[in-house]
């Protein structure tokens, strides 16, 4: 396998791609990641043969993959969003936009809005409200072969909607194979992109579908970068005597590995738009990677859409890797994964340690992503607020898991990492954070870190970085139970939701903490709602808080099974009081809230039954209100 090394100025003008993956024979070490170029389509096709050759079982990849029938695979306040033109900004009201991480990089949500109209996605189809009558005026279905269910989300722009979604087609099961299995990679996932036009009456002006595995998406402006991940299109035929030789299938398997060609790996992104013939796009041989250690299994892709423009070529640019978490701020987007274990049926001489891999790309303006650097640091990134670039550098929080089985061995940690030609070299580290424990949540805010660990108690450490060389914590809070997202307010205010828990560890019902982190961390207030939890501990646009009135909007759920509501709380410098509650009615599809949005002085809640449009001031704030109802499957 011919590759080169990109030194830091070639680096530099390389236009590839993102994260790692299940990996090659060569073997990995400890020096930094970087990436490698190809001289060519045929050291690239040499490579990719000779990674999945080493990596294959008797099944394929993976060995056996479970047989699914179909259907969708299981997966702060910002600006409003560009690309309205300017007489519609000046006639919306004002309104909130999709609790992301970074408010230069808006998030793929299922639910939209720029202050005149409301897009959200429930019941299959894209339902589109109009904020003032309050009624929903159009809905759209999606195009043949789509399903717009389960993990599928949205990106809006001017008058323009991205939905991206993953479905798993149906394949019928192979002759000789057991029942419920198929051979591991002849069941891949897809991705489809679909583009409308809100203009006048919604129509679907583009479609984009490729055999790919949706990771995330970031948003600047009106241009969109998706991240998707792909394993090889080669069907492994099941073994015709499953008491048979292992060696021989993998044999026979490794053979079908060697004589594929090189689009098994490089999936295709057919386009339909404007009415013409479909095109097809695949990444181009130079526009592909791999890191310098090993070349992995998956293919990781960036693909650029801008929705101003519409659906054609999406640039495609590829990394032979994997990769799960994506934290992007407008100007540069990040993408992490872990790097490969050891090899099918080797021994490693050395513990396998525990480690996460980065990728930084350029995506200034709305040309190909442009790689920049990579690096490593031990542990794993529990999410993407795990990360934090500022000024220059990038601050990451990572666990290990320590060689405990019981994870009494398990530490946190928070490194700095500096950028030095096409290296992401560490600078600066803190350690020993919540021995015996694991992150519950993050978030970096300026030169402060603030993480919360958790097994019995939870600890809220206050981390200095204002030099980053140097990291320190200067607090450490105490307190029961976890918070497990944590949200900025102003002057030096932290929110945190979570759960109250016993003195053993065993969480007891929903617990909202305001922090005061200006000094030593303290707890200045806190709410409990026993027995209940919140989708916004796992899901953080589903929390919105509304600062012009200090306004935080929680959905709750009973443990118990009871109805879904909506907790609105009035945070103030003195504490947290409870404002009032919404409820959807118990629908078909259990009338759970999902989601809230502020439009003027109006709160929207949304599950997927429908809409409740609730009046947010006045004498009868948060009673009642309008219910809009969805239509659909």
């Amino acid at each position: 396998m011919r590759a080169r090394t990109i030194a830091p100025v070639a680096a530099a003008a390389l236009l590839a791609g993102c994260a790692g993956s299940p990996g090659s024979p060569a073997h990995r070490n400890d020096s930094p990641v970087r990436l490698v170029a190809y001289d060519g389509c045929g050291p690239l096709l040499d490579g990719l043969r000779e990674a999945t050759a080493a990596r294959v079982g008797p099944y394929g990849l993976g060995d056996a993959v479970p047989l699914m029938r179909g259907g969708a695979l299981p997966k702060a306040e910002g600006a409003v969003p560009d690309g309205t033109t300017r007489n519609a900004q000046l006639a919306a009201p004002q309104h909130s936009a999709t609790n992301s991480h970074e408010p230069g990089a808006d998030e793929p949500d299922t639910v939209k809005t720029d202050g005149r109209r409301i897009v959200a996605l429930a019941r299959g189809r894209l339902q589109v409200l109009d904020a003032a009558s309050r009624k929903v005026v159009h809905t759209v279905n999606p195009p043949a072969k789509t399903a717009w269910t389960g993990n599928a989300q949205l990106l809006l722009s001017g008058d323009r909607v991205l939905v991206l979604s993953e479905r798993l087609p149906i394949r019928p099961l192979l002759r000789g194979a057991e029942p419920g299995i198929v051979p591991g990679g002849a069941l891949s996932p897809q991705t489809d992109l679909t583009l409308v036009d809100l203009a006048g009456t919604p129509k679907i002006v583009g479609t984009m579908t490729s055999g790919t595995g949706y990771v995330d998406a970031r948003q600047t402006g009106s241009v969109a970068r998706v991240v998707v991940r792909s394993t090889p299109d080669i069907d492994f035929p099941m073994p015709k005597d499953p008491a048979g030789s292992h060696d021989d299938a993998v044999r026979r398997n490794q053979e079908r590995v060697r004589k594929a060609p090189l689009d098994a790996w490089l999936p295709a992104f057919t386009v339909n738009a404007g009415g013409g013939p479909a095109r097809t796009f695949r990444t181009p041989c130079d526009q592909v990677s791999r890191p310098a250690s090993y070349t992995g299994t998956s293919m990781l892709t960036v693909l650029t859409v801008d929705l101003a423009r519409g659906l054609g070529d999406p640039s495609p640019i590829a990394v032979a890797a994997d990769g799960t978490t994506v934290y992007g701020n407008g100007s540069s987007l990040y993408v992490t994964g872990a790097p490969p274990g050891p090899l099918p049926g080797t021994r490693s001489a050395a513990p396998f340690q525990e480690s996460t891999d980065v990728y930084k790309f350029d995506v200034r303006g709305g040309a190909r992503p442009r790689y920049v650097a990579s690096g490593a640091v031990p542990g794993r990134l529990p999410d993407q607020y795990s990360l934090s670039e500022y000024g220059g550098d990038l601050r990451l929080a990572t666990t290990s898991a320590g060689t405990k089985p019981d994870g009494s061995g398990s530490q946190s940690s928070v490194v700095v990492l500096a950028q030095h030609g096409a290296r992401l070299d560490p600078v600066g580290r803190v350690g020993g954070l919540g021995k015996g424990e694991r992150l519950y949540a993050v978030r970096f805010l300026g030169t402060m870190a603030y993480a919360v660990t958790f097994r019995q108690i939870d600890p809220l450490y206050a981390i200095d970085l204002k030099d980053p060389s140097r990291p320190r914590v200067t607090g450490t809070l105490k307190i029961s139970g976890y918070s497990a997202y944590l949200h900025p307010l102003a002057d030096g205010r932290l929110l945190g939701i979570g759960q109250d828990a016993t003195s053993a560890g065993r969480p007891e019902g929903l617990q909202v903490s305001l922090f005061d982190v200006a000094g030593t961390p303290r707890r200045v207030g806190v709410h409990r709602l026993p027995g209940a939890t919140s989708a916004s501990e796992f899901e953080p646009h589903a929390f919105l808080y509304w600062a012009p009135s200090g306004l935080a909007v929680v959905p709750v759920t009973s443990r118990d099974g009871g109805p879904g509501e909506a907790l609105a709380l009035k945070i103030d410098g003195t504490g947290i009081r409870e404002a009032g509650t919404i409820r959807h009615p118990a629908g078909a599809l259990g009338g759970a809230v999902t989601r809230s949005v502020m439009v003027g002085n109006t709160l929207w809640t949304f599950s997927d039954d429908g809409a409740r449009a609730t009046d947010a001031t006045g004498a009868t704030a948060l009673r009642g209100g309008a219910w809009i109802p969805f239509t659909g499957a």
